[in-house]
């Protein structure tokens, strides 16, 4: 293929995923009625008030992502030195590609493809140890969370209720030693002769260690402190009678069972929804508040950054060039 034909491909390419990605948050944005609950919410108080909130909420959204992009930045260390802008525009467009892919699976692609040919698959890699990262607090939390709702709200038998508590200790003892640990997958698929042959990909797992992975697990705990606090202001605003405990226990849950569940990005707002409404019923009878909280938050920090990205959708790497070749 010629140099002129991969551009024009590369062009058709970058245009359809721009064109599919809006075809997508337009539909499911005019069939969210959750939405529609929440701007009724915001009826009659005071526009000051609604703008420092919401603005509030918004601001986090770039803090928790910018987060996400110097994590990036660090992770891609070992790898291939890119700028701390760079890491922005490859996360936003990830992002961009991950609502319409299953488990988001679309976001690898619109990192990698910002990094040079040869070190693709080595930054799928790498990425994935940040999202491990991300998923043991996930699920530490979560099952600690897990464990006090089931103290305060479900009435079990006692040898039962410690069996559980044994069980979620050793679950998360689990996630922490494997994590810390992480280059024991190297020998694992070491030990594999189909896939011994690609171990100059995965080799990278051996090079993280434990103060550098702690460090990435700062980044992980910072980002998981901002989604969990515009989750926690927006209740608090406009939900009465709440204990903060509470707020932060179902959050807790909430980000757990997401975790768990196979989706995609623009159909996450519908297990968001019912998971909040389940949980959140023990607390408060509130139930159109708390999903129209919980939409909203889907708007601000999934659709509105995979709008953003979009622009940045344009700059992919495809064929890379002949320097990054």
């Amino acid at each position: 293929m010629t140099a002129g034909n991969k551009k024009i491909f590369s062009l058709i390419i970058k245009a359809v995923i721009v064109v599919f990605a809006f075809w997508f948050v337009y539909h499911k944005i005019v069939a969210n009625k959750n939405l529609q609950n929440f701007e009724s919410l915001l009826t009659g108080l005071p526009t000051a008030e609604i703008v420092s909130v919401i603005g509030i909420v918004f601001l986090l959204m770039f803090v928790n992502w910018f987060l996400e992009a110097a994590k990036w930045k660090h992770l891609m260390s070992h790898i291939e030195r890119i700028s701390f802008y760079r890491a922005v525009e490859s996360v936003f467009c990830g992002l961009t590609l991950a609502i319409f892919t299953p488990n988001r699976l679309g976001e690898y692609g619109g990192r990698v493809f910002f990094l040079s040919p040869k070190r693709r698959i080595v930054g799928v890699v790498a990425m994935a140890v940040g999202n491990i990262g991300q998923l043991v607090l996930t699920n530490i939390f979560g099952a600690i969370a897990l464990s006090a709702f089931i103290y305060r709200f479900i009435d079990l038998d006692y040898r039962l209720f410690f069996a559980i508590q044994i069980l979620v200790v050793v679950f998360c003892l689990f996630f922490i030693v494997f994590y810390f640990n992480i280059q024991w997958l190297n020998g694992i698929l070491l030990s594999f002769k189909f896939t011994r042959k690609y171990k100059k990909f995965y080799s990278i797992l051996g090079r993280y260690r434990k103060a550098e992975l702690f460090s990435i697990l700062l980044f992980c705990l910072a980002r998981y402190v901002v989604f969990s606090s515009q989750y926690f202001i927006l209740f608090i605003w406009l939900i009465p009678g709440l204990h903060y405990a509470d707020i932060i226990m179902m959050i807790s849950i909430l980000f757990f069972v997401q975790s768990t569940l196979p989706s995609l990005d623009l159909f996450d707002v519908g297990i968001r929804s019912v998971t909040s409404s389940y949980f959140f019923s023990y607390i408060t009878q509130h139930d159109v508040a708390v999903i129209a909280c919980t939409a909203s938050i889907w708007l601000i920090n999934i659709i509105i950054p995979a709008i953003l990205g979009t622009y940045f959708v344009f700059k992919l790497n495809f064929f890379g060039n002949s320097k990054t070749n």
